[in-house]
């Protein structure tokens, strides 16, 4: 069973434009993305999915000297990205990371790969994200290639080919569903990449971690911080998510 890891990653945003290849502690942030993603023990291959636009041979050339793959495809239809990425490395199963998360937990990703590979006869898709207990950041998506298919198939509308896997998460009838979660609910944290707040956060956790740690550090070592600077929490509270 071939496990692929897609990020998908463009240099285009809205809030925080060129966000990925901002640097934290000398790397860029998909850098730091596929650092800790390469310690992910059940993944095969990572694939970097970004656009055919010029601009984005920035991501082209850090998946290169980050000796991962990449894939070029459609801006606004990431489905379809996704699908043509995943088919062309013969991917059986596929994970799904987005590269504004450059503090996803390797740990808590393998976690949540090895509770799909476990229950595959009975699930098409696991996640962290619907249900969430776990920050907003450390989002992993597992699902089958043939659910990807499907989706990329059937879906219709212009937000389930924008953000990829609603056709499936809004079609349980369709698609067998499950949702790993935390034993203590930390859904109240973002550690996501959106912002100039949340690039402040992130960069004060790594200040922080990252000179002892490297990037091994996990979801308990940012929650200890946050015991020591309970200030870091104020820091992008007030930011609201973009809804879906």
């Amino acid at each position: 069973m071939n496990i692929v890891c897609i990020v998908q990653a463009r240099t285009g945003s809205t809030r925080l434009p060129g966000k990925v290849i901002k640097k934290i502690c000398g790397k860029t942030v998909l850098e730091h993305d596929i650092d800790r993603l390469k310690r992910v023990k059940n993944i095969d291959k990572i694939i970097i999915a970004t656009t055919t636009l010029e601009k984005d041979n920035a991501i082209v050339e850090e998946a290169k000297r980050m000796d991962v793959d990449y894939f070029r495809g459609s801006e606004e239809d990431v489905l379809s990205r996704y699908y043509y990425a995943a088919k062309e490395n013969n991917g059986d199963v596929v994970v799904r990371i987005t590269s504004d998360c450059p503090l996803i937990d390797s740990e808590v990703t393998e976690k949540i790969i090895q509770y799909y590979l476990y229950n595959n006869a009975k699930y098409d898709y696991v996640s962290n994200t619907i249900d969430r207990t776990y920050p907003r950041g450390l989002d992993t998506e597992v699902f089958s290639f043939k659910a990807l298919e499907k989706a990329f198939n059937e879906a219709e509308s212009l937000r389930d080919k924008e953000h990829v896997t609603p056709y499936i998460w809004d079609n349980p009838s369709i698609f067998r569903l499950a949702q790993y979660k935390n034993e203590i609910d930390y859904s109240n944290l973002r550690w996501t990449l959106d912002t100039k707040e949340d690039f402040e956060l992130i960069s004060k956790i790594y200040g922080y971690l990252y000179k002892e740690k490297g990037n091994e550090f996990n979801l308990e070592d940012i929650l200890n911080l946050y015991v020591g600077h309970p200030e870091l929490r104020e820091i992008n509270e007030n930011i609201e998510q973009k809804q879906i």
